[in-house]
């Protein structure tokens, strides 16, 4: 009889903390999509495709009369590019869109130079071909980088041509 009444505890208990984590969240996604305003869209869709390695998955525009109605533009057109890690529904969707003009903030050169998102942080699977495209590219690394963190991953740190920091960590190879 102990054993039964320790087993329905153990449901019961089960089944409330199922009802609480679903009632914690609000959410009917767990995926962030991030919106990028670059100065310029081609430059920065480089960046991420071709020296990061993101995927385009999608693009949408948003037009005059919806940006006014919503509040996202003040009615000014705009297109809108989804980069992600992998296509996949389950990815964050990085959607990037230009205006046509720099920002109004200096580029930041360490984090703490500015308030609002500084930084992303991408988990890879090797550093090697990623630091390879990159130097390419002429992007400056930033500190010492690759720094490593223990045996098998180490640091990457850059900007894109915007200004946000790029952290990449995994192993070298």
């Amino acid at each position: 009889m102990k054993k039964v009444t320790q087993r329905i505890a153990l449901v019961l208990a089960a089944i409330l903390l199922h009802v609480a984590a679903s009632a914690q969240s609000n959410f009917n996604s767990k995926v962030i999509g991030v919106g990028v305003v670059v100065a310029d869209l081609e430059r920065s869709l480089d960046f991420y495709v071709n020296g990061i390695g993101m995927v385009k998955t999608g693009s949408f525009t948003i037009n005059d009369d919806f940006g006014k109605r919503s509040g996202l533009t003040n009615g000014v057109p705009v297109s809108v590019t989804i980069l992600k890690l992998e296509n996949s529904p389950d990815a964050t969707d990085w959607k990037l869109m230009s205006f046509g003009k720099k920002g109004s903030h200096p580029t930041p050169k360490f984090i703490q130079d500015d308030t609002g998102m500084q930084y992303i942080t991408l988990q890879v699977k090797a550093l090697k071909p990623i630091i390879d495209r990159l130097t390419q590219m002429k992007v400056p690394f930033l500190g010492s980088t690759p720094t490593p963190l223990n045996a098998k991953s180490h640091f990457v740190f850059v900007q894109d041509p915007d200004g946000t920091f790029v952290e990449l960590i995994g192993p070298l190879e």
